[in-house]
């Protein structure tokens, strides 16, 4: 059984490091990074030059797998053919699409050309870059950030600025950025209960962060944003720097006749996260419209596609071995938000359907928990 299994992002990674040597089953990682990024951790990137990548190979060691380094340009699921960069058509039996999302603008004008995104590690790098740029004495440009969206991506980056900020302002005797934080919805981090939300909101005041709720970012120029709240006359911002982190969409490069697609173009799929129309096809992560008990759709989140990429690997090595494959079954185990250096505030699951609220120094350690675990799980 060739298997070729797309993308070593969380929900790809746990598929290919949950596998087994097993006779049968022929699986090959196509990555174009010879490293996995954490996503959820790439504001600690961009504000401080954290490290947060790990090389992929000895994590496949004992798998089985194979890594062949290239991006994947398209997918025909009617031919059972993948595209790469390397001039490559690839085929196989079975095949595990896990490519992630890509950043959805929502046809702003101005906002794909000169807003900066924070999908991958070059993201982050060229937003460190201009931070520290912008601190030094000979900087003439706005020393204005925007960052769109108050979701957890917006909001832990922001945090993360601010603390940068404080820093190289003392160090280089320079102003401080000013960071505005602007969203179109009424309220910050929608994940989270309101008493968790005004301890965030807090601690962004307490930075001086400039938080916008109910604004729309209505255009972008290179130097400038247009935002807009319901009712008012239009407010343009000088800046210095423009961060778009408002939503994601999945990725667009997966062509079929029979393919069906949701919200943010997330593929359909049945409880075992395969496409019906196609069934030697499992999807994963971002790019599958994967459901919970209750039907809904699951968050896009690392744990999630964690969850689901090693279902998937259980998966494989079933369907290999002539068995019934077993069903997804999300749980989410809590959700924490970094609010820079030791801060954080969250919940984690506790039995009978209980929630355990934290925020500060525990949540932070929470936090780091559950990244540990991660590594754990595919090592």
């Amino acid at each position: 059984m060739k298997t070729l299994i797309l993308g070593a992002g969380y929900a790809g990674l746990a598929t290919a490091t949950k596998l087994k040597p097993t006779e049968g089953l022929d699986a090959t990682l196509i990555e174009q990074n010879p490293f996995h990024t954490f996503e959820t951790r790439l504001h600690e990137a961009a504000a401080h030059n954290t490290q947060v990548t790990l090389p992929i190979a000895p994590l496949l060691r004992g798998t089985g797998v194979e890594l062949e380094l290239a991006k994947v340009l398209s997918v025909d699921l009617d031919k059972k053919e993948v595209q790469t960069d390397k001039g490559q058509t690839l085929s196989y039996d079975t095949l595990v699409i896990g490519l992630g999302s890509v950043t959805n603008f929502y046809r702003i004008p101005g906002l794909a050309e000169y807003a900066s995104e924070l999908k991958r590690l070059e993201d982050a790098e060229e937003i460190y870059a201009w931070i520290n740029k912008a601190h030094l004495p000979t900087y003439t440009g706005s020393r204005n950030i925007v960052i769109g969206g108050a979701g957890l991506t917006g909001v832990e980056l922001a945090t993360e600025v601010a603390q940068r900020t404080d820093y190289l302002s003392k160090q280089l005797g320079t102003e401080k950025l000013t960071i505005y934080l602007v969203e179109a919805g009424p309220k910050i981090l929608p994940v989270l209960e309101d008493d968790l939300r005004n301890k965030a909101m807090k601690t962004l005041l307490d930075y001086d962060i400039k938080v916008l709720t109910g604004h729309r970012v209505m255009k972008a120029t290179e130097d400038t944003v247009t935002i807009q709240a319901e009712g008012q006359e239009p407010q343009v911002i000088p800046s210095g720097k423009t961060i778009w982190t408002g939503g994601i969409q999945a990725q667009d490069i997966v062509k079929g006749e029979k393919l069906q697609r949701g919200p943010a173009n997330r593929i359909v799929v049945d409880a075992t996260l395969r496409i019906p129309e196609y069934p030697e096809v499992f999807v994963v992560g971002d790019m599958a419209l994967g459901k919970n008990q209750e039907g809904k759709p699951v968050p896009t989140t690392a744990q999630h596609a964690g969850q689901q990429g090693r279902t998937t690997g259980r998966n494989l090595m079933r369907l290999a071995r002539g068995r019934e494959l077993v069903e997804y079954e999300p749980s989410t185990l809590g959700e924490f938000v970094s609010l820079g250096g030791l801060m954080a505030v969250g919940w984690m699951k506790l039995p009978w359907n209980q929630k355990l609220k934290l925020s500060g120094g525990l949540a932070h350690m929470m936090k780091k928990a559950s990244e540990w675990r991660w590594r754990e799980s595919i090592s």
